[in-house]
């Protein structure tokens, strides 16, 4: 797995005119690769320093240079399994002044698989500072017999290999981009990756390579930035090195992912590298005119009664005052109207990829038309379809028809008589033993502008099968004192919390 640390921001200003000791900034990042050939992961790290960070001193030659010794330890539990500590020297320059440049280090050492403790220490030697340490989990994984793919790393430049140095790799000199910031001045991505025992996955049959762009907040492809390599024949080791054009990529955090496809069309391996774009030359236009809807995925939708189903439907994720505007578009019965705020509504939420915003609600609204329907109330009507569309599937689900509880918090031990057998139903209300109603539990890790583990609980009053939102603790939802009381039909004492009100606590 690759990470990208800015070691240490530039703070300290020089402000006389005497020389002032400088801070150490560079970049860090590292690759796992493997060798099918000796089964043998390796791993590669990458430092970028800026020169004008460090400090330059006078050598023999009357040149100046600065060094910086690096320190890489790998720990398998206590265990020490890879140590390195060199002087890195910089290139020499004709003064302390002449250093608007940056220059890389590129180390390569060999793992077996496992998962390990890395620190990375770095010492300017020419400073007084404390050394900068870094710490993180280092992850080598490459199973001899199947196919598997190195990590995806950038590359700045790729030119044919005259003298073998450590930048050559596969007959071409290729200069690593550590950082994963991505500035306007960048108009084209190089990843190069490589993909082990792909022979043994598709044999002699054609295979694809599919590199594309997705926004990282919402996982959904960006059109139009896409390429395919297609491929007659693989090998155990297939290094790919392409190039992506992102001149009109707009600003906004992204991935990278790249897929490799079988010939039935199957992802075999897929990989992906986040990366930031600063691109304000490049705006993405919130105007739509006319046009753009005939041209859009709303021109297709001709059924008028579908598509009020469909802006009726959307009222889970709308504001007030487009549920206002949308009774009045169903109301119309222009086509043309209803096709209009379908795709403006959606245009505002993605004016990159609206249809692709549409395309992964409507594969919610499915999904609530199919389990949550009622009699007489469509699915996204019910409080389950509102939550289901509003927020997403739930990261867990407890879904209890017959619970029995103890009345105070604790065992199930408190349910059982002397004998040590359960208390019948008669003896239930007398000896501390509630049942429930029928109820659902969703919890979600995290919610937009919310805290971490929300839960939402569904209680199916007249047991009939139509659950409504009983409590929730996310913002903005129903929240219902003594609701256990409730759902225990009053079972529970007033302040009395018991275990589904323990289980709400704990989200499970």
């Amino acid at each position: 797995m690759k990470k990208i640390l800015s070691l240490f921001v530039l703070a300290l200003l020089a402000t006389s005119t005497f020389a002032a000791e400088k801070h150490l900034s560079a970049l860090f990042g590292y690759s796992a690769f493997y060798i099918p050939s000796s089964n043998q992961p390796y791993v590669e790290t990458y430092l970028d320093f800026r020169a004008w960070s460090l400090n330059f001193v006078k050598t023999s030659d009357d040149q100046y240079r600065a060094t910086v010794e690096v320190t890489i330890v790998v720990r398998s539990g206590d265990s020490v399994v890879y140590l390195n500590k060199r002087d890195l020297l910089s290139p020499s320059t004709a003064s302390q002044e002449a250093t608007n440049f940056t220059f890389m280090d590129l180390h390569r050492f060999s793992l077996p698989n496992g998962i390990y403790d890395l620190q990375l220490t770095l010492r300017d030697k020419a400073s007084s500072d404390m050394p900068f340490v870094y710490n993180d989990k280092l992850v080598v994984f490459f199973e001899n017999q199947k196919t598997t793919m190195s990590n995806l790393q950038l590359m700045s430049s790729a030119t044919p290999t005259t003298t073998e140095n450590m930048l050559s790799r596969n007959g071409y000199d290729m200069v690593p981009y550590i950082d994963d910031f991505i500035p306007a001045s960048v108009t084209k991505l190089h990843p190069y990756f490589e993909i082990y025992n792909l022979d043994r996955e598709v044999g002699n049959k054609e295979y694809t390579v599919n590199l594309s762009i997705e926004k990282k907040e919402t996982r959904r492809r960006i059109p139009g930035f896409r390429h395919s390599i297609v491929r007659k024949q693989a090998n155990a080791n297939v290094p790919i090195y392409t190039t992506l054009d992102i001149e009109k990529l707009p600003s906004g955090n992204y991935n990278l992912v790249a897929e490799v496809m079988g010939d039935d069309s199957q992802v075999l391996l897929r990989r992906e590298l986040s990366f930031m774009r600063s691109n304000p030359n490049v705006e993405v236009d919130y105007n739509a005119t006319e046009e753009d809807v005939a041209l859009s995925f709303a021109s297709h939708l001709t059924d008028k009664e579908q598509l009020n189903f469909y802006i009726d439907a959307l009222y889970p994720i709308s504001t007030d005052q487009e549920i206002a505007i949308g009774k009045n578009v169903i109301n119309d019965s222009s086509l043309s109207a209803k096709q209009s705020y379908f795709y403006f509504f959606w245009h505002r939420r993605s004016p990159i990829d609206p249809e692709g915003e549409w395309t992964d609600y409507r594969s919610r609204l499915d999904y609530v038309t199919k389990y949550f329907t009622y009699p007489k109330t469509p699915g996204y009507r019910t409080d389950r379809g509102r939550v289901y569309l509003q927020y997403g599937p739930p990261d867990h689900v407890r879904d209890e028809k017959n619970f029995v509880g103890a009345r105070h918090m604790g065992s199930a031990e408190l349910n059982k008589n002397e004998n040590n057998t359960f208390f019948t139903a008669e003896q239930d209300r007398t000896q501390g033993i509630v049942h429930y109603l029928p109820y659902q539990l969703w919890r979600y890790n995290q919610l937009p502008n919310d805290y971490d583990n929300r839960v939402f609980l569904f209680w199916d009053q007249f047991r009939s099968g139509y659950y409504k939102l009983l409590n929730s603790n996310a913002r903005g939802e129903v929240r219902t004192p003594q609701w256990e009381r409730d759902l225990s039909q009053k079972q529970l004492d007033e302040d009395v919390v018991g275990q589904v009100g323990e289980q709400f606590e704990r989200g499970y």
